[in-house]
């Protein structure tokens, strides 16, 4: 046996068999659950429920196959690549300009929300620190600076221990989110239900619907740390990588759904449509409205420990992609520092920058939020379809019905997220 073919028996022999469900798996389902279900989740009942009663019914069935599909999409984009993250993957298939720009667009498009995280933070535990505990919250600036210091200080202990405490997190939260849900059964009182025998005429349906879908696509997106996950699972599954993700995405995408939307159900049944439009008003989320309208102490106890726990969450998911994106754009700056110095690096800036920030508390992070949605929705839809069409290593995926799927919702969110920015 000549030393080439021998090199290519002994990768072939080094891929392992695609074994039984292992522990890293469901680690990794939670990862991902915990990423995508945090602070937004507390927010949907009222934006996807104000729409009435059929447009939320369309939603709650087109939640999986959008989110299932466009992430499995992204998923298998960065698996085509010779094993780097999605930065160099869009640099081997699409060339060095392209992917100098998609790295700077996925920085752009992840950083602003690990801002909004990061003032979310400081926000819910001073004022838990105040209301609850009755205690005077120290200065913020110190307060946003331990507790960004000590999210980070998760991070600083390595991917797998990051994505680790995300997965322990997840527990609370589901337990939470289920107790909520049950708990407001015996108040329920058709709340959304009253808007069942109104049907709209085609156009508003239409526009309704139209404006409703990139709540949902955002709600559910965790896009930020699917490269990563990719990069695992081609690491640990070789050739096996596509399928064993497949269905660590599908379990995740159908605890994600069954959880969220009988949260969402449960909530828009016990609440009217006014009350709704309420909260949207007073800028509350759902867990903060309903512990005002029933003045109960429980839920009024429980609400910012809830969203401590799903702000802290998807913080880290979200580090983990724009840690990713910054590195990216360092190295294409042609620059190679030592790996360790670069995480160093990387994290004193991400503290420094989110610090000020969250010190600062400006307002206008909800626009940079929207700012990044039409590239979230560029990226994580439309990008890796196009690749199916362009890239050899992936036209393997053409023909598919759900690529159509995918592309149709994929211009829906850019087109309407576009629309909601116009004055």
């Amino acid at each position: 046996m000549n030393e080439q073919s021998q090199s290519v028996e002994q990768r072939f022999e080094s891929t392992p068999a695609l074994a039984g469900w292992a522990s890293q798996d469901t680690t990794w389902m939670l990862g991902l659950f915990g990423t995508a279900i945090g602070a937004g989740t507390l927010f949907l009942p009222i934006n996807a429920g104000l729409g009435g009663f059929w447009p939320l019914l369309i939603l709650a069935v087109l939640a999986f196959p959008m989110t299932y599909y466009a992430h499995r999409g992204l998923t298998r984009f960065v698996l085509s690549g010779r094993g780097g993250d999605i930065t160099e993957v869009v640099e081997e298939h699409f060339g060095l300009s392209a992917g100098a720009m998609i790295t700077v667009l996925y920085f752009l498009a992840i950083f602003p929300i690990l801002l909004i995280y990061s003032v979310a933070l400081t926000n819910t535990v001073g004022s838990f620190m105040e209301h609850q505990l009755h205690i005077q919250p120290p200065p913020r600036a110190l307060l946003s600076f331990v507790l960004i210091l000590g999210l980070l200080a998760v991070v600083r202990c390595g991917e797998q221990a990051t994505v680790k405490a995300m997965s322990l997190l997840v527990y609370p939260f589901i337990v939470a989110l289920a107790f909520l849900a049950v708990f407001l059964v015996p108040h329920w009182n058709g709340g959304i239900l009253s808007t069942a025998g109104e049907l709209p005429g085609a156009g508003a349906f239409v526009h309704t619907l139209w404006l409703a879908i990139p709540v949902m696509v955002f709600s559910f997106n965790h896009s930020p740390i699917i490269s990563a996950f990719a990069v695992d699972q081609k690491r640990r599954y070789g050739e096996h990588a596509d399928e064993r993700s497949g269905q660590i995405l599908a379990r995740a995408h159908l605890l994600m759904v069954a959880m969220v939307m009988f949260f969402v159900f449960s909530c828009v049944l016990t609440l009217s449509p006014a009350q709704l439009a309420e909260a949207k008003a007073q800028n509350l989320s759902i867990l903060s409205y309903l512990a005002n309208h029933f003045s109960n102490p429980t839920i009024a106890f429980a609400a910012p420990l809830i969203a401590f726990v799903a702000i802290a969450k998807s913080f880290l998911g979200h580090y983990i992609g724009a840690s990713e994106g910054l590195k990216g754009i360092v190295l294409k700056t042609g620059k190679r520092p030592a790996p360790k110095t670069l995480d160093r690096a990387t994290a004193a800036l991400m503290l420094v920058v989110c610090w000020i920030v969250a010190t600062l508390n400006p307002s206008i992070l909800g626009m940079i939020e929207a700012m990044g949605g039409p590239v979230i929705a560029a990226i994580l839809f439309l990008m890796p379809m196009y690749a199916i069409r362009r890239v050899p290593a992936m036209r393997k995926y053409a023909g598919a019905t759900s690529n159509v799927f995918v592309v149709v919702v994929g211009l829906v969110a850019l087109s309407s997220v576009v629309y909601s920015l116009i004055p």
